[in-house]
């Protein structure tokens, strides 16, 4: 860090990011992760990301909460306490010197005994990082909503990976959404065996049917940003449901938006083609887009960074 006029600068090697790796801080483009360590090999890690917006972390303790949890329910030790991880977080902030960001904290399996294939063998590791916000669509389609495609590639089973701890088993996300942009979505979410719509590449899905606000209920990950949009809700007296979400349903929803730390509440307003709505982002999105950019700024749900 450099001194101007009083006060702390990034030093201009770490403008980019900043990355903590195997006990030491450097700058992004020198972050990498050993190739025999699982969490490359196997995709045998979890992670989670939590943001900074003006200079400050939102809903950290559910972030962490929730990375924590994963990291038990995959059966890994990030080797740090919560207090040190929420530490290295800010650490990683204050070098780049962002003030808006995405923040990312993984653990992955590590390596074990070259030979074994024993996962309770392998060292853990914990890894983070701080880049600049990261937006999952671009000014245009935040303004005139998102066309999103019902794919029919299938998310991978609860029983098989559990959705609500975070990973990175996206091949059926990569693939679903390939076909997407292909006929030329935006995005795109998946089905489970029953054709009832699940969740998107980094997103969860809400829609206004009959006057009540619908989210899936089975086969997601519990979003954070889900969970605001829920909250929010609530505190305005609109009702909501977490059930099974039909992918006709959504088609016939009166309004549609997804929810995502990259971006907040996100209007669609084409589903396969057809308008939401009357095509536009609707009053009600809009309403919840407002809040949860609103709350940002609330003190509940803020925690400074030391700067």
């Amino acid at each position: 860090m450099a001194r101007d006029n009083g006060r702390m600068q990034p030093s201009p090697e770490f403008s980019k990011g900043a990355a903590y790796v195997r006990g030491e801080f450097v700058p992004i483009a020198q972050a990498c992760v050993p190739i025999t360590d699982w969490g490359f090999l196997r995709s045998d890690a979890t992670y989670d990301v939590v943001t900074v917006w003006d200079g400050a972390f939102f809903r950290m303790d559910a972030h962490l909460d929730r990375f924590l949890k994963s990291c038990r329910s995959f059966r890994l030790d990030p080797g740090k306490t919560r207090a040190q991880i929420a530490a290295i977080l800010e650490r990683c902030v204050t070098l780049s010197g962002l003030r808006s960001s995405y923040v990312e904290m993984i653990a992955t399996r590590g390596q074990p005994p070259w030979g074994s294939r024993d996962p309770r063998q392998a060292v853990n590791q914990f890894y983070a990082f701080a880049v600049p916000y990261v937006w999952i669509a671009n000014e245009e389609q935040r303004q005139r909503g998102l066309h999103v495609i019902v794919s029919d590639v299938q998310r991978i089973p609860p029983r098989s990976v559990d959705p609500t701890a975070k990973n990175y088993h996206w091949n059926d996300l990569t693939m679903g959404l390939l076909g997407a942009l292909d006929a030329g979505g935006d995005t795109v979410l998946l089905t489970d065996q029953a054709g009832n719509v699940v969740e998107g590449p980094g997103f969860n899905i809400f829609a206004l049917s009959g006057g009540v606000l619908v989210t899936p209920s089975e086969g997601v990950l519990e979003g954070v940003t889900r969970g605001t949009v829920i909250e929010i809700a609530q505190s305005l007296g609109i009702p909501v449901q977490l059930r099974a979400l039909p992918a006709q349903e959504l088609r016939t929803a009166q309004e549609a938006f997804l929810s995502s730390s990259g971006g907040g509440v996100l209007p669609v307003t084409k589903v396969d083609g057809a308008s939401v709505g009357a095509g536009v982002p609707g009053p009600l999105t809009r309403q919840l887009l407002e809040t949860y950019w609103a709350w940002h700024r609330d003190p509940r749900y803020s925690t400074s960074v030391r700067y």
